[in-house]
């Protein structure tokens, strides 16, 4: 969750010892902590990924499916004969521990809408499209989409939008897509791992029950050096490879000229950014830096692009479209670039984490995540086997259920106690949980993601996975770290123990 520098992380377990749970009529087994668990990945499974692919069924929502694990779960502690009250407690207690990072969420709403209209998205996006030189395509490609991503948090907006234009280039100039096309989604997914913007970013931080920032920091020690391997190889292939020119200019020239002509590009719209850093480098607490940023963009948008106020609170909510523009867009790439953002564009994730904590403050009345650490994890003791243990969970539920929200909250929950008792600080089971969730995700077909990537950018999956240089990186320096123990802050874990 969010929190600020001073607060502490709450184990897990400690949500449901403070409850005053009645003993139940009938006496709790391993299969019962079990079953929710287990309900709950056959109905991801089936829900979002067997019955779409096999049966051509609409997927499930993933908010109604974890409000069907916990109803299943609530009807499963009735047969126990727990009453109502207790699970509604046990509910409402687990609960409220998600009250900061949906508001976490909905001030990411707020922040990407403010900044659209106040014209910060179409500047970056303006000058970044004119560095595009097609004999540097696949270093620019990885930097460009990073940067990109890493100032509006999205990988899939990222791919989109500068991704697509990327390919059309590289395609007018015979270079390798499949190269390409991985360069784009690494560097999309570098931000989205990166950003305290992201959803996945927010997610994993409070699956784990850490301050945003500190998980950020954590993800340097194996991202980092992933993507400056990354960096150099992408250098590398464009001497050996190079691309032959290509008319650059007219490929970008209809998005570049529709952001020119409907937003006021001065210097003076990388304020709301300016102020997201400011608070980074300060180690602000997020939340209010980030209504600041949103605060000043507002202003930007209303004094310079032209918004009237109504437009303008109409961007904050509903996200901006072209109606409320004062200038028209016209041109399809550039309206995709600026149609984005508001507090209800967050409204699917903010529904996830509210029934994600309702069907985890269900199992919360038997101890059921206690309960499975306990058993499954019992020969797991030393701190490596620990680490690695939550890395191969990260992705084998992140296979099963095609979704980083249930990864973050399953692996957090599962892993936060055995993080504590081995003296391993929680941001490297955050960090962790990135590494073999949020980064390992595009490299899988049947994912939303590995879809999303070979629809947008039309390059064949097998043609990209190969050239995802970041991501292979990130898979060998995450166990690395966590064998030599390099990175994994086991120093800051004794302070901590002493002072306390």
């Amino acid at each position: 969750m969010m929190m600020s520098q001073d607060s502490q992380a709450v184990a897990p377990g400690e949500y449901t010892q403070a409850m005053s749970v009645k003993p139940l009529k009938r006496k709790v087994r391993f299969v019962h902590a079990v079953l929710p668990m287990a309900l709950l990945l056959v109905f991801i499974t089936f829900g979002m990924i067997v019955g779409p692919m096999v049966f051509g069924l609409a997927s499930w929502p993933l908010e109604f499916t974890f409000l069907l694990a916990a109803l299943c779960t609530i009807l499963m502690l009735f047969s126990l004969g727990a009453d109502f009250a207790t699970v509604q407690d046990a509910i409402v207690k687990r609960t409220s521990t998600a009250v900061p990072a949906i508001l976490m969420l909905m001030a990411i709403g707020l922040l990407i809408g403010s900044w659209t209209a106040s014209g910060t998205i179409p500047y970056l996006v303006y000058y970044g499209m004119q560095l595009i030189d097609p004999h540097w395509l696949y270093l620019i490609a990885f930097v460009l989409t990073s940067a990109f991503s890493l100032a509006t948090g999205t990988s899939w907006g990222s791919a989109g939008t500068i991704g697509v234009v990327l390919v059309a280039i590289g395609a007018a100039s015979d270079a390798n897509l499949g190269m390409l096309a991985a360069a784009v989604i690494s560097g999309a997914y570098f931000g989205d791992k990166m950003s305290p913007l992201s959803d996945t970013t927010v997610m994993a931080s409070m699956g784990a029950r850490v301050p945003i920032y500190d998980h950020i920091r954590s993800m340097v020690n194996t991202t980092g050096p992933a993507y400056l391997a990354a960096v150099i190889v992408y250098v590398v292939a464009g001497i050996a490879a190079p691309s032959r020119g290509a008319d650059v200019e007219s490929l970008i020239r209809p998005t570049v000229d529709a952001l020119g002509s409907s937003f006021d590009l001065s210097f003076v719209v990388l304020a709301p950014l300016v102020v997201v850093v400011i608070g980074a480098i300060w180690r602000k607490p997020p939340l209010p830096t980030l209504l600041i940023s949103s605060a000043v963009a507002a202003i930007i948008a209303v004094a310079m692009q032209g918004f009237t106020f109504t437009d303008m609170v109409t961007a904050l909510i509903n996200g901006v479209t072209n109606d409320i523009l004062p200038n028209e867009i016209t041109n399809e790439a550039g309206l995709a670039i600026v149609e984005r953002g508001g507090l209800y564009s967050m409204a699917s994730a903010v529904l996830i984490t509210l029934t994600v904590f309702m069907f985890i403050g269900s199992m919360d009345v038997i101890d059921a995540v206690g309960r499975i650490v306990r058993t499954v994890f019992a020969g797991v003791r030393s701190r490596p086997a620990t680490i690695i243990a939550s890395l191969v969970s990260s992705s084998v539920v992140n296979l099963s259920t095609s979704n980083q929200y249930a990864t973050a909250f399953i692996v957090g929950e599962v892993f936060g106690p055995k993080y504590d008792e081995a003296g391993i600080p929680r941001k490297v089971l955050s960090r962790s949980i990135e590494d073999y969730g949020t980064a390992f995700e595009p490299m899988v077909p049947w994912t939303t993601t590995g879809v999303y990537m070979v629809a947008t950018l039309g390059v064949a999956y097998a043609d990209y996975v190969p050239y995802m240089f970041m991501q292979f990186g990130i898979l060998v320096m995450a166990p690395l770290l966590a064998i030599t123990g390099i990175g994994c802050f086991y120093k800051e874990a004794r302070r901590n123990a002493t002072a306390a």
